[in-house]
């Protein structure tokens, strides 16, 4: 053991400033070489050495990194890539109260027991070792630090409580990664550090913390180990971990090591819980916080001079036990256990038969399970390696390469390219042995690349997942007090310091990704508040804007610009609904007034101009007595009713009467009373949507597409919905009102009594079959008896009865749908079927269920067309005596009572 000048132990809590004191006093000398629990801190380090003294002097030394200068001065190293050879003039070495690490704990203990300075050997680490140095090393000279700044329990937090400048700790990537989706919903997003990260991933994740892109951090217990960053406050989501053997609690002075990292320099911290985590109790509070542990009483310790005589003897070498009272040996390591494996294999035992080959063979072993692979897998690669070592003393670039190439990808998820980066980091590590490669700086380099294009994608993987970027920028803005600029795009994007949060539909602000949480509430307050100047210019234009930009919906929605800016609500009669504006609540009254304000006129204005004719009728004083209370039904039913509704008040009109509602447009039909001119697509819309707010409908009937003349009848349609759309349903379809007055006019020529065909203009003006005029004209109160006579090509052939074929009568396949043609089974193919009406006495023209037989339709609706799916077929109804129950006021009774007296 070699006796150095000064051997020094710095110890105490975190934030003492023991590492700044080390890269001090090493900078004071001419060489030196400083000895870091992580790889992540050993970067940090040789950053700042190379910042101080620049970056021709200074080495970096890790497993899976080697920058060596030509003249380096001073050495920053991971604790077990240290030079155990290299003489420097100071040696220091971190976080020594690692030598009780079960993992690796007996590298520490070595460099504690043989690593020496030529002038200075410095350790630093927790008090807890003040007593084993003193034992192992009676000459340590020993400086106490007291922390700089307080640290005291406050308890358990919710994630959501969480203040910023948080730390939140746990001990598992599935951990981590649980929290960091917790923080990104609740506060905007976190950055992730691990000790698994790369040194370059991880940089980039502290930076976006560091620089306040976010205000929390997500973490393992990596931060621990001298990461100095600007913690606040430290959140413990766990208090266990496992261990590599069991689940355990963490000591005190391990979580004392975590929580120390909040408060840095003379600003104080606090630590505590978070989630479900059980809080700490009493005695361990007042120890993390006075740093008041019990001593360590061993340090792990494995024999690091070893025999190379033979297989046996090295591994008895590896587990020689120890006297010292101090120390106990460590558990089997992966490297002698991959050791002792190897040696069983027979190409590998038949090939090691020198002391070179075997401590070659134990350099392999050394190679760290980076990939966390089965021991199998490991093994396999180990003998792969042994394997081209001892044939050609190299690694083959092409499979070196081909190893690279396979990883070497930047797609998949966070969990795929942190797999990738475990993967790449075994072939750096190979790629930094010496004389294990031809071109070593070419694989170096090679890999280093691989590693940092994975580091960066790592690092936008995570950024992305755990960032919502615009939520973070736009809270440090409201952090900071500034004011927000929002921009607007033509498709009512709302950009917000140049991050899209929502867009923008008329008047209310739709946030992208809402929460519960405070921080969500505060943005979307400052958006809208932000969105004020653009509100306001937008209500200027709706207000300004001519009715043509305006749409209303079947539902009743009003849309301007295809942005839906308010809905029609019941008012006190049909034709003065009220509007409902589409605002947000944070508008303000006088913009709400003013929208409300446009919609109520663009809605009267349109009201007034479709219903124009009924409103002058409304309005003309000249009309009394009966004219004057049909007129009011008809403003009540807006410009449709049926005639058997009104059948007293038509009843009692005089002729200067009817000419006087004829002329404002009133048509007197034998089924209805209406105005032609509200028969239009743009007034039927109106009337509609008119009549269901005054019902109360959750939902509209959507208007029968423009054009039919006849349509399906609908089995969900409501009492009204016929007659406000202009039909009236006849059996199985609904004919519209104009073309039924037309029907009707036709029909009032046809002997009714004995019986008539149905010519084709009847079938042209009810664009229908013959089937479906047959269940039409039953609607309507007729009998329909289907017959069937011989085709003739002569189309003035005689009828069987002798009778002339009427004028214009064409084959009935010119109008029958494909599913109504009768099939070839139902009647002689030589013979065609038509079809004799005649009329049928029903009291006030209201069809009676029992005399006219239902049909069985199928109503299938597409793309806002109908078709019916049913043949029908018809049976002779049972015959009525013309003479008996004649209704002088029906219809057609006068026909009837006029054949009655004739006859």
């Amino acid at each position: 053991m070699k006796k150095s000048s000064t051997i020094t132990a710095i110890l105490g809590p975190t934030n003492t400033g023991k590492t700044f004191y080390a890269i001090d006093r090493m900078l004071s000398y001419k060489s030196g070489m400083i000895g870091l629990p992580l790889r992540l801190l050993a970067r940090e380090v040789y950053d700042k050495i190379i910042y101080l003294r620049g970056s021709d002097v200074v080495a970096l030394v890790t497993g899976e990194e080697r920058i060596v200068p030509l003249k380096p001065r001073y050495w920053v190293c991971t604790v077990e890539a240290m030079p155990r050879k290299l003489e420097v003039e100071f040696v220091a070495v971190d976080e020594i109260q690692l030598c009780a690490d079960n993992e690796r704990g007996h590298i520490f203990t070595s460099r504690l027991l043989s690593c020496r300075g030529k002038f200075e050997t410095l350790f630093m680490g927790s008090g807890i070792m003040r007593n084993i140095i003193k034992s192992l090393e009676p000459d340590t000279k020993f400086l106490e630090r007291e922390r700089l700044s307080d640290l005291t329990h406050t308890g358990s937090k919710k994630l959501s409580r969480l203040e910023a400048r948080t730390a939140i700790v746990g001990f598992s990537a599935n951990d981590v990664y649980s929290v960091a989706e917790l923080i990104r919903r609740y506060k905007g997003g976190c950055a992730v550090v691990m000790g698994a990260l790369s040194p370059r991933t991880r940089n980039a994740q502290v930076e976006i913390y560091q620089n306040g892109d976010v205000d929390y951090l997500v973490a393992t217990d990596a931060i621990g180990m001298g990461l100095n960053l600007s913690i606040s406050h430290v959140a413990f989501s766990s208090l266990t971990k496992f261990d590599g053997q069991r689940v355990r609690r963490l000591r005190t002075n391990e979580l004392a090591q975590i929580a120390g990292r909040a408060g840095r320099y003379t600003q104080s911290g606090t630590f505590g819980t978070t989630g479900d985590t059980k809080p700490f109790i009493n005695n361990e509070i007042e120890e993390i916080r006075l740093s008041n542990f019990p001593e360590i009483k061993k340090l792990q310790w494995r024999n690091s001079e070893l025999s190379f005589n033979s297989t046996g003897e090295l591994i008895q070498s590896l587990e020689l036990q120890t006297e010292s009272p101090w120390l106990v040996r460590c558990k089997e390591m992966i490297d002698l256990e991959s050791l002792k494996a190897l040696v069983e294999i027979p190409s590998v035992r038949d090939r090691i038969s020198s002391p070179l080959e075997r401590k070659l063979l134990w350099e392999i072993c050394q190679i760290p399970d980076f990939r966390d692979t089965s021991f199998e897998d490991h093994l396999s690669l180990l003998s792969r390696i042994f394997e081209f070592r001892i044939d050609g003393g190299r690694i083959p670039a092409e499979w070196l390469k081909n190893q690279i190439f396979r990883i070497n990808r930047i797609d998949g998820d966070i969990d795929t390219l942190s797999k990738r980066l475990a993967f790449i980091r075994t072939w750096t590590y190979v790629s930094q042995a010496k004389d294990w490669v031809d071109e070593q700086e070419y694989w170096k380099g090679r890999s280093r690349e691989v590693e940092d294009c994975l580091s960066d994608a790592l690092h936008q993987a995570l950024t992305k997942r755990f960032v919502d970027r615009r939520t973070s920028i736009l809270l440090k803005k409201l952090k900071d007090k500034e004011t927000l600029v929002a921009e607007v795009n033509e498709f009512g994007v709302v950009m917000i310091e140049g991050e899209r949060i929502g867009s923008l539909d008329g008047f209310r602000f739709r946030q992208d990704k809402t929460s519960s949480s405070e921080e969500d509430k505060a943005l979307r307050q400052a958006a809208v508040l932000a969105l004020q100047p653009h509100i306001l210019l937008r209500s200027e234009k709706i207000y300004l804007a001519p009715d043509a930009e305006f749409e209303i919906s079947d539902q009743g929605e009003i849309a301007w610009h295809q942005s839906k800016v308010g809905k029609l609500q019941k008012g006190p009669d049909r034709l003065k609904p009220t509007i409902d504006v589409f605002v947000d609540k944070e508008v303000s009254v006088d913009i709400r007034l003013k929208i409300s304000k446009r919609l109520q006129i663009l809605i009267d204005r349109k009201i007034t101009t479709v219903f124009e004719k009924l409103l002058d009728m409304s309005n003309d004083q000249a009309l009394t007595g009966s004219a004057k209370g049909l007129a009011y039904q008809l403003v009540e039913n807006l410009g449709i009713l049926t005639r058997e509704s009104v059948y007293d008040e038509v009843k009692n009109l005089v002729q200067d009467d009817r000419a006087k509602l004829r002329k404002h447009g009133v048509r007197f039909g034998q089924f209805t009373i209406f105005f032609p001119i509200l028969l239009k697509p743009a007034a039927t819309n109106l009337r509609l949507i008119l009549s269901s707010l005054y019902l109360g409908l959750e939902k509209f009937s959507s208007p029968p597409p423009p054009g039919l003349v006849t349509i399906p009848g609908l089995p969900i349609a409501n009492t009204n919905y016929y007659r406000n759309s202009g039909y009236r349903l006849c059996g199985d379809r609904a004919i519209r009102i104009d073309m039924l007055e037309r029907l009707a006019d036709l029909l009032r020529n046809k002997d009714s009594r004995q019986g008539f065909e149905a010519d084709p203009e009847m079938l042209s003006i009810t664009g229908t079959s013959l089937v479906q005029f047959a269940n039409l004209l039953e609607g309507l109160g007729y009998s329909a008896e289907q017959k069937e006579r011989l085709k003739s090509s002569d189309k003035n052939d005689s009828y069987e009865t002798g009778k002339e074929v009427p004028s214009g009568i064409v084959e009935e396949s010119i109008f029958i749908e494909s599913s109504d043609v009768p099939s070839v089974n139902d009647h002689n193919p030589e013979k065609e079927v038509f079809y004799i009406f005649k009329w049928i006495n029903l009291k006030h023209n209201k069809v009676k269920k029992d005399q006219i037989k239902k049909k069985n339709f199928d109503i299938q609706e597409k793309s806002n067309s109908y078709s019916t799916k049913k043949s029908k077929k018809f049976t002779n109804p049972k015959k009525k005596n013309l003479n008996d129950g004649i209704d002088p006021n029906n219809p057609f009774a006068a026909a009837l009572m006029g054949l009655k007296e004739k006859k």
